[in-house]
């Protein structure tokens, strides 16, 4: 069977609706997309988004490697220099390619349902896979407030390390959050202060958690962290603002500008501005990790079914559900329909079988432009109906990612709820 490529399909601006429209007749609710690949030039790609080692580099070496794939994504990414469509999902239909971000726009209300786009007139969230050799810079994105100052959005996001894409934990799996309890403020601004002189020595004010394949955590805007080195799914706001504290990472330069990047102009050498940016209460909190820490909680005991799927992202910020995530696994030769309260954007990430009788696999290699078939963004209208989902191997579990907007989720478990695990 020949590889289709994104390359072969005509970019469209026009008729979407007609087209979306179309596809969803025919998939009961879905729409197929391309996968989008991003480039970070700071980082060193970790080599486990299956994205082909002669690819890593496929938007030039000046741009960096690609360490992302993001998912359902209607954000552009804030990269330098960057193209006019990156971070942008293609929606794959007829042999034509349109973003997501259009038929959004074009259908509206069909597609995320009626009280996500009467409130925020878009997709507001998006997930990725975030994937690096090392560590990252200890860093912040700020909340709803701060960004507004630049024309920007708040960003809280979510992890979670799926154990199919962290065979191995690479150089670093730890994460570095938060402040020691008892932290100041002058000794931050000390380590701004010392920016130009090496290690800032930020990373001495914190304290690092190991990282663990299959469980997560939940990190509110405004929160110092600095992501080992486990491949991580990441549901999160749709923004893509930060500040970096630190300034040295494994010996590479963190420059000042993306301490300041989504900071007013006229404060990107004012220290106790840069300081007030953090959550002080949130990064010095002496229970972290009990107020930030996710293991899964199945949704129901659904084994002797041949399936079971779980909450992997829950709990709320400032009171408020921004987003959910949920793992669905079924049994080698089994069958299931999975009801939803919303729509969703869905990652396969082990097996093969079908979806709503679409093909649904994960492949082991991609190329650049390759098109695949892991990757569908489902309606709230076919979330309600219900998704059903086929394993057609005789061996392997069918494994698959899916993230939702916000408030969908009511019933979702509160944070800390898997101390009390059943099932």
């Amino acid at each position: 069977m020949s590889t289709t490529h994104i390359t072969s399909l005509k970019t469209v601006t026009s008729n979407i609706k007609s087209l979306v429209e179309a596809a969803l007749e025919e998939t009961d609710g879905l729409l197929r997309l391309a996968p989008c690949w991003v480039p970070r030039s700071f980082l060193q790609p970790g080599k486990r988004l299956k994205l082909h080692p002669d690819d890593l580099y496929a938007y030039g070496l000046n741009r960096g490697g690609i360490d992302e794939r993001w998912f359902a994504s209607t954000t552009p990414a804030a990269n330098e220099n960057r193209t006019p469509d990156e971070g942008l999902s293609y929606v794959v239909a007829s042999g034509n390619r349109f973003t997501l971000a259009d038929a959004v726009a074009e259908c509206g209300a069909d597609l995320i349902g009626k009280r996500i786009w009467n409130k925020y007139k878009k997709w507001p969230v998006y997930s990725k896979f975030f994937d690096n050799m090392g560590p990252i810079p200890h860093h912040m994105h700020q909340n709803s407030k701060q960004a507004k100052l630049v024309g920007q959005e708040g960003k809280p996001e979510s992890y979670y390390f799926p154990p199919q894409h962290n065979n191995v934990g690479n150089n670093f799996p730890y994460t570095f959050m938060g402040l020691e309890p008892g932290t100041t403020k002058a000794q931050v601004r000390r380590c701004l202060e010392n920016w130009n002189k090496g290690d800032n020595g930020i990373l001495d004010l914190s304290r690092a958690y190991r990282l663990k394949a299959g469980t997560g955590w939940l990190i509110p805007p405004c929160i110092l962290h600095a992501p080992g080195s486990l491949c991580t799914y990441e549901p999160q706001w749709g923004s893509d603002v930060f500040g970096m504290y630190q300034s040295l990472v494994e010996g590479r330069e963190v420059p000042w500008s993306l301490l300041v990047k989504d900071m007013p102009k006229q404060k990107h050498q004012d220290l106790d501005f840069i300081v007030n940016q953090l959550d002080w209460e949130g990064n010095t909190d002496e229970n972290f990790k009990d107020n930030h820490y996710l293991e899964p909680i199945p949704a129901a005991d659904t084994r002797s079914s041949g399936f079971v799927d779980r909450w992997i992202v829950y709990g709320k910020i400032a009171g408020a559900q921004l987003f959910t995530a949920k793992e669905l696994t079924v049994d080698p030769g089994a069958q299931c329909k999975i009801q939803d309260k919303g729509a969703y954007g869905l990652i396969c990430v082990q097996g093969t079988g079908k979806i709503n009788g679409k093909p649904l696999n994960s492949p082991k290699l991609i190329r650049f432009t390759e098109l695949t078939e892991d990757e569908y963004f489902c309606t709230e209208a076919g979330a309600k109906e219900g998704v059903t989902f086929e394993n057609t191997s005789e061996t392997e579990p069918l494994v698959c990612l899916r993230y939702f907007g916000p408030e969908v989720n009511p019933e979702a478990p509160e944070m800390g709820a898997y101390k009390a695990n059943k099932f």
